[in-house]
């Protein structure tokens, strides 16, 4: 397949075409921990702070997809890396998700991360743990009846995720 897009690095004006992305996944209820009703004010906070990397993939100059790297823990976990990844419904099925998967590992290591941990992967959410089993992240634990799936109506686990970068 031909590469049709790039990684760039984001700036806070590209919040106003993340924000649909990420609002229209959130709404679900069944794919993150935000709330579905969460604000556009408090979702840029999400995105963007002084220990933030935020990256877009554009897609012939049009953003198709973002990620951010944050610190997992503060202080004396600040080692390991946490992210968060969108891409926009009118082009998954790309491969985008992956890319900036991989993309994002070798940022992470770039600011000084050994590792990336997701702290809050549902256990339902079936495309997203395929896709980081099959780019090296394990199950290191699982949260029974942690998340609130809003389509479900039910409690469902969460799994936290790991993956060493160095």
């Amino acid at each position: 397949m031909e590469n049709n897009f790039e990684i760039v690095t984001a700036s806070e004006a590209d919040f106003d075409s993340i924000w649909p992305m990420f609002h229209e996944v959130v709404q679900g209820g069944d794919t993150y921990v935000y709330a579905p009703n969460i604000t556009k004010e408090d979702a840029k906070k999400v995105w963007f702070a002084p220990n933030f990397y935020t990256y877009v993939l554009k897609e012939k100059g049009i953003v198709a997809g973002a990620y951010v790297i944050r610190p997992n823990h503060r202080d004396l976990g600040s080692h390991i890396s946490n992210a968060a990844y969108v891409v926009d419904k009118k082009y998954r099925g790309r491969g985008y998700g992956k890319a900036m998967g991989m993309h994002s590992f070798i940022e992470a290591v770039k600011h000084g991360y050994k590792a990336m941990q997701f702290n809050y992967v549902i256990s339902t959410n079936e495309v997203a743990i395929e896709l980081w089993k099959n780019i090296g992240f394990q199950v290191i634990g699982i949260v029974p009846e942690a998340h609130q799936h809003q389509k479900l109506n039910r409690l469902v686990d969460i799994y936290i995720m790991h993956k060493q970068l160095v």
